[in-house]
């Protein structure tokens, strides 16, 4: 027995995967017999009752060989190793430094890599593209898990243009794309219009923040590789904006909401329920329990209702039920849990917002200059404000909601490590929060890196 591929039993897969128990090796010319793939085994699948053809790896050895596995096939496909002892020292070293964790990839990794390796696991291709190493072509890709999307994060550009390729709902599509597997995206939205500028048919722009909610949604909907994670997203957006400020207010203001909705939500049950009781509880014949006027103790339930701002629709609805039989009331209560109704009903809470500002700008800031907001169409002045003031409220919403975060576009700029690009005038317009000059460079939080509108894979 060769070392490695038969040490450990071949696992069930990923019930949401569609993958099958048992497997069979396929056999493979020029590969080492370590590193042959499998496939499901469809004769033994067959006899199986239809409960146990599907599971889940259950051991943390299991998603080593996985990755190490698929990690080192592809290298020899590729002609990294000089043998099969280099290829079979890499893949055991991979596995004691995952296993020590030594090291660890990223989560897109863990997710997808090495499902149609180990496990045969594959379904038709969601848009991708990779480059082809004999050829060193783009091609587009005919499978979603052979030639996986394990790479952590995008930026991704967006056109000031509602339908067309590379404009804001062909966004949506690629975002979700990059979802789906688990990766995060990020993008400049400073190109798109600000609300009331004009749009080409007479009409007016509804404004950044409609769209930006649009995509805050499907990000919910669809997170980055599971229900249980939220998706790396992040909202870049230029300090000159003529919609900075409502961008800057927004998150500020969803917390207010989600405020609102867990105090107003108690506030309104135990006057609701008081409500109730006075009219179950009230006794003595001929007496409307009903009717305020003829009811005391509703009355008075009323009246401390109304104190604490409880609307008359709500109350009188109440008192509907009560006359129809009814004795206790329903009414939702809200909680501040991250993943409660509460903040799922407020928006941008699957994003990471981040302003980008100059020099020319912080400069503004120290001299308490004034700062002025342009036009995307034609940079015409929209508004004309103290920079301070602008600096201020960024402060405030970072401390009340924990965003916006910075990046600072001219150092970023003057640290690019391809002069001739910047001199090119195409300067970096966003940047990936996780590589480590952009750490030194700006003030976190965010997600997102990699440019290029095809999505290329391994």
């Amino acid at each position: 027995m060769e070392p490695g591929r038969d040490r450990y039993p071949r696992p069930k897969i990923f019930p949401k995967s569609r993958g099958s128990s048992p497997c069979e090796t396929r056999r493979e010319d020029g590969v080492p017999s370590f590193l042959w793939r499998s496939e499901a085994d469809t004769a033994e699948l067959a006899s199986l009752p239809a409960a146990a053809r599907y599971g889940s790896e259950h051991s943390a050895i299991q998603v080593f060989d996985r990755l190490a596995g698929a990690w080192t096939y592809w290298g020899w496909k590729h002609h990294y190793f000089d043998g099969v002892d280099d290829a079979q020292a890499f893949f055991d070293e991979l596995r004691l430094m995952l296993a020590r964790q030594i090291a660890a990839p990223n989560s897109p990794q863990w997710f997808n890599t090495g499902l149609y390796w180990a496990y045969g696991i594959d379904c038709p291709s969601k848009g991708h593209y990779y480059v082809e190493p004999d050829t060193n072509t783009v091609v587009e890709s005919k499978s979603s898990y052979e030639r996986p999307q394990p790479h952590a994060c995008f930026i991704q550009s967006v056109s000031d243009d509602l339908l067309n390729d590379g404009g804001i709902m062909d966004l949506w599509m690629r975002e979700a794309r990059l979802f789906k597997y688990g990766s995060g995206t990020g993008s400049n939205f400073s190109k798109l219009r600000g609300e009331n500028e004009k749009l080409s048919n007479g009409g007016k722009s509804s404004g950044l923040l409609s769209f930006l909610k649009i995509g805050d949604r499907a990000a919910n909907a669809i997170k980055s590789g599971g229900t249980t994670r939220r998706a790396a997203k992040m909202v870049i957006l230029e300090a000159d904006h003529p919609d900075i400020e409502d961008f800057i207010d927004w998150k500020v203001k969803e917390e207010q909401k989600v405020a609102a909705l867990v105090t107003g939500s108690k506030i309104i049950k135990k006057a609701l329920k008081a409500i109730m009781d006075a009219c179950v509880n009230c006794g003595g014949p001929g007496v409307d329990f009903f009717d305020p006027a003829t009811n005391p103790a509703l009355k008075k339930q009323i009246r401390l209702a109304r104190r604490v701002y409880v609307p008359d629709a709500v109350i009188t609805r109440v008192i509907q039920l009560a006359r129809q039989g009814q004795t206790a009331i329903n009414f939702a209560e809200f909680t501040t849990d991250w993943d409660s109704d509460a903040y799922l009903t407020v928006s941008g809470q699957n994003s990471n917002n981040t302003i980008r500002v100059t020099d020319e700008f912080l400069r503004a800031v120290e001299a308490d200059g004034d700062w002025v907001l342009t036009a995307r169409l034609d940079g015409a002045p929209v508004k004309v404000m103290k920079a301070r003031d602008l600096w201020h409220k960024i402060g405030h919403a970072a401390w009340a909601c924990a965003d916006p975060g910075l990046q600072f576009h001219t150092t970023i700029n003057d640290w690019h490590t391809c002069p001739a690009r910047v001199r090119s005038s195409r300067r970096t317009r966003a940047r990936n929060i996780c590589s480590s000059m952009t750490r030194r460079a700006i003030s976190p939080p965010s997600t997102s890196s990699n440019s290029n509108r095809r999505i290329l894979t391994l």
